[in-house]
């Protein structure tokens, strides 16, 4: 006699080693034995095992929840047939549809706990899916990873990016082969958004091995984000030249098995601008913005106005980033309020940068406000504030990067004009500036004269009893 539990014990356990037809093959040859309200209990687990698929199983799990209806209506009221009932119809409708009932919540059935979960963080319930009381060991192996996953991705939705890591971690652990591989890119992905790139690029170091040597098409779509993912992480570590070859890649293997994505494209601009490439980057970014969905074109219009910045096309620039503000859920305003004034200065409104300039400071973008306020001051002579400026910068952008170098640039260049008031401190600046100047950089010559003088009025300093720079 076929008995339902005992059953869907056997389908889980081919899930468990993912032999999936195998478990479908469990399932349906026991539907074709068991009596009419066995049946109707194995239709549940089939619909289950759907949900494995995501939204593209909605139309089998919403069979299956009609045959199991038809074959025993009383189970309309059964904790797993709620739940999975909630599930469908958050997979069809989001946040409007309606929460899973109390019973499927908070049933005694570990399974129907489960798809409520899923239902709850499907239609943006996120604390409420992280609420429902639900071990790991509860459930069947297939499924202790997924439940992690799930919970990691609530964590995400509300902000708790720490939690979530650990969560990603945990179902990683949980997982096997190419599912492993996803959640430790999960876990990657969430680190890069942290600026822990090194770290990131570790935890991709174990997620390749696990991808087989010739990938399905859904497995080379997964390798496709590997590669995309190890791209940010190259380029975050200084190392853009090894990042365009891993961008190339994720776009080769997007294009052969899907379709170009947004993000690719994005990322490619990126690697490209920090290469100093800006022609290539800006059809990069200009490919991201016709692949861009509403959410995401705020993300590559202010790029593209970054970029355009960068050509010297202050007019088409500003277009972007004015287009950017209008964005009221766009993070970064105060950064674009501060590009948009680097165009009014290049266009030498120098009253409307410096307003704007000031007003981005004071929401936040401490160092492109900065820089700005600095060519103004400049530009008027005040160079006692054009110093206090590029100090500024000099604190707070990180160490190397494009800014730092430009702020010790323009401080060395400032005390110069002031005639080496403070020799030592206006040598330090040129020192740290030369250090990655590029001798074909204009800058370069500049420095090394400025670092000439200020080490020849230290010495006269020594000679008179000052303290000479060691």
């Amino acid at each position: 006699m076929i008995d339902a539990a005992t059953t869907w014990h056997q389908a889980s356990a081919a899930l468990a080693r993912s032999e999936y037809d195998t478990a479908f093959d469990v399932l349906e040859h026991a539907m074709n034995e068991a009596s009419r309200d066995v049946r109707a209990r194995l239709a549940l687990y089939v619909g289950s095992m759907h949900t494995l698929y995501g939204d593209a199983a909605t139309d089998p799990l919403g069979a299956a929840l009609q045959e199991a209806r038809t074959l025993n209506p009383a189970l309309r009221s059964d904790p797993l047939y709620q739940a999975l009932s909630a599930e469908l119809d958050a997979r069809t409708r989001g946040p409007d549809a309606a929460a899973p009932p109390a019973s499927a919540v908070a049933a005694a059935d570990p399974l129907a706990r489960y798809h409520a979960l899923c239902a709850l963080a499907l239609s943006d319930r996120h604390q409420e899916a992280l609420d429902v009381d639900l071990p790991s060991t509860e459930l069947p192996e297939h499924l202790r990873w997924r439940l992690r996953s799930w919970q990691a991705d609530a964590q995400e939705q509300l902000g708790h990016t720490s939690d979530a890591v650990l969560l990603y971690a945990e179902a990683a652990h949980l997982a096997q082969g190419v599912d492993r591989a996803t959640m430790l890119q999960e876990q990657a992905a969430l680190l890069i958004q942290q600026g822990q790139p090194a770290n990131a690029k570790t935890v991709l170091d174990q997620a390749r091995p696990l991808y087989p040597v010739q990938p399905g098409e859904d497995e080379a779509l997964g390798l496709a984000t590997w590669h995309y993912l190890r791209a940010q992480a190259q380029l975050n570590l200084g190392q853009p030249d090894a990042a365009l070859d891993m961008i190339r890649e994720a776009d080769r293997l997007e294009r052969e098995h899907g379709d170009p994505s947004y993000g690719v494209s994005l990322v490619r601009g990126q690697i490209l601008t920090q290469l100093g490439r800006q022609e290539e980057a800006l059809e990069a970014f200009s490919a991201a913005l016709a692949l861009a969905g509403d959410t995401d074109r705020p993300y590559a219009n202010h790029e593209l106005g970054v970029a355009l910045l960068d050509l010297d096309r202050p007019v088409e620039a500003r277009e972007r980033l004015e287009s950017v503000l209008g964005e009221p859920e766009y993070p970064y305003h105060p950064e674009v309020l501060a590009d948009i004034a680097e165009c009014d200065y290049r266009l030498g409104r120098l009253q409307e940068a410096q307003l704007e300039a000031e007003q981005a400071l004071a929401q936040g973008a401490v160092v492109p406000a900065s820089l700005v306020l600095g060519s103004v001051a400049m530009d008027y002579f005040q160079l006692d504030d054009a110093l206090e400026h590029y100090e500024r910068v000099i604190r707070e952008a990180a160490p190397d990067s494009r800014d730092w170098v430009t702020g010790h640039q323009m401080a060395a260049d400032v005390m110069a004009q002031q005639g080496f008031p403070n020799p030592a401190a206006a040598y330090a600046h040129a020192q740290q500036a030369l250090a990655s100047t590029p001798e074909s950089d204009d800058w370069h010559v500049t420095l090394q004269d400025h670092l000439r003088k200020a080490e020849a009025m230290m010495e006269q300093g020594g000679a008179s009893g000052g303290r000479m720079l060691n």
